[in-house]
């Protein structure tokens, strides 16, 4: 449905930016002020009487923006105070009202970025480690450098999937590769606990005979020179839990761009397995001391690895989990879908809202498609940019698919028109 074309009676002013700027190069968003009659304007979802807004074209190559004000007139403009902060609330609804959300491809830049410094430091110190555990004999170091090369095969992964998820859309993959990030942290989690499995077999092997001898001194050097690579790594890898540019499973009333604890499942990945390593490097160390001081509890040394192993695999569940739930698009953290429906359902002339779904591409990257069933009086363009605004002011959705529907009596008797959020009734029989 495409809005009609303002008349010429409306006053245009100043063109306005979102930034509140008075001029705007990019003719393709230029943003207008107008003033006029209910009549001159399409309505927006509040049906008219107040601000609304709407696109227009002025000419084949000016597509504008258009913002009205519908309580003024070309001679006494605004009558109820129409400023420029007022305009700029309506210049971010009208942004927000779109299906479809903007990433800001720095996000993908920055993770890979941490991880291929994450990906060298572990490189070098994996061989050195692997070179102290030679020299030292001991099984834990050994452990340490199997994690390190764990890490960074799961670097590698991560990576890879980093650089699989940024290619386009094609034909055969209408969604993209944004599941190769999930796949890549996937794989990682599975890779440690095999290489943990194949650590635990062998320190079990040195409790059960007892045969070997540990240089304590090389234990202390590399152990202690584990930790500091670790928190190394560690610093490089962490994300700050407050981030910019989208991708929360909700945004401010305000609609801005903050968003909590939008992170990349791959870097999250990676620093918890940098987390698991930094504290069995200090596991190590400490077994170290107690071998150099007391010679004879070489056991320490296994048991250390014991310990160690059974945090390493409790650390990953986390991972696993919301990889899990993303491959089995279950509904993302965060979101209420009964909460949804029931805006949904809440908008004037919406009859109910049924195949309501939820679900995520990636871990940051949420989705949602849901079918409106409107009366037979009801205009569907105003119900559709209704329902997403009130949608974007709590969420923020990657991607969006409202489908309005008119009600027909077909639908009383159609089980998927009658689904609702939440665990479906069994149909009884008799």
């Amino acid at each position: 449905m495409t809005p009609p074309r303002t008349k010429s009676s409306a006053t245009e002013k100043t063109p306005l930016l979102a930034d509140g700027g008075m001029q705007q190069s990019d003719a393709s968003t230029l943003l207008t002020v107008r003033f006029g009659s209910p009549e001159e304007a399409w309505f927006g979802p509040d049906g008219g009487g107040s601000n609304t807004f709407g696109p227009t074209a002025d000419t084949p190559v000016d597509s504008r923006r258009i913002i009205y004000c519908l309580h003024g007139d070309e001679l006494t403009a605004c009558e109820q105070g129409c400023s420029q902060e007022k305009i700029e609330e309506l210049q971010r609804l009208y942004k927000d009202s779109h299906c479809h959300v903007s990433r800001a491809a720095g996000m993908n830049q920055a993770a890979r970025r941490k991880l291929m410094i994450a990906s060298a430091l572990c490189l070098l110190f994996m061989v050195a480690e692997i070179i102290g555990g030679y020299l030292s004999n001991s099984i834990a170091i050994a452990t340490d450098a199997a994690h390190l090369l764990a890490d960074f095969a799961s670097f590698m992964i991560s990576l890879f999937s980093l650089w699989v998820a940024s290619r386009p859309a094609t034909a055969r993959m209408s969604f993209g590769w944004h599941r190769a990030e999930v796949m890549g942290a996937l794989i990682s989690v599975l890779l440690i606990w095999v290489v943990t499995g194949v650590l635990v077999y062998m320190a079990i092997q040195r409790v059960i005979y007892q045969q070997f001898e540990l240089n304590a001194v090389v234990m202390l050097i590399t152990s202690g020179l584990g930790v500091l690579v670790n928190i190394v790594m560690g610093c490089t890898l962490h994300q700050h839990g407050h981030s910019h540019g989208g991708g929360s499973s909700h945004s401010h009333g305000g609609g801005s761009a903050h968003s909590h604890g939008a992170q990349n499942i791959n870097v999250r990945a990676a620093f918890i397995h940098v987390l698991g390593d930094f504290l069995q490097s200090i596991g190590v160390f400490i077994a170290a001391l107690v071998i150099y001081f007391k010679p004879m509890w070489i056991l320490v040394d296994p048991i250390c690895t014991f310990v160690f192993s059974i945090f390493v695999l409790a650390t990953t569940l986390t991972i696993l989990k919301d990889t899990l739930n993303v491959l089995m698009e279950g509904i993302p953290k965060g979101i209420d879908i009964e909460q949804l429906q029931a805006i949904l359902e809440g908008i004037p002339g919406v009859l109910k809202v049924h195949n309501l779904r939820v679900w995520s591409l990636s871990m940051d990257k949420p989705a949602l498609s849901a079918h409106i069933v409107i009366g037979p009086d009801v205009k569907p363009q105003g119900v559709l940019r209704q329902a997403t605004l009130l949608v974007r002011e709590r969420h923020d959705f990657y991607e969006m698919t409202l489908q309005i529907e008119e009600y027909h009596d077909q639908m009383q008797d159609c089980d998927q028109c009658q689904d609702t959020v939440g665990a479906r009734r069994p149909v009884e029989t008799v």
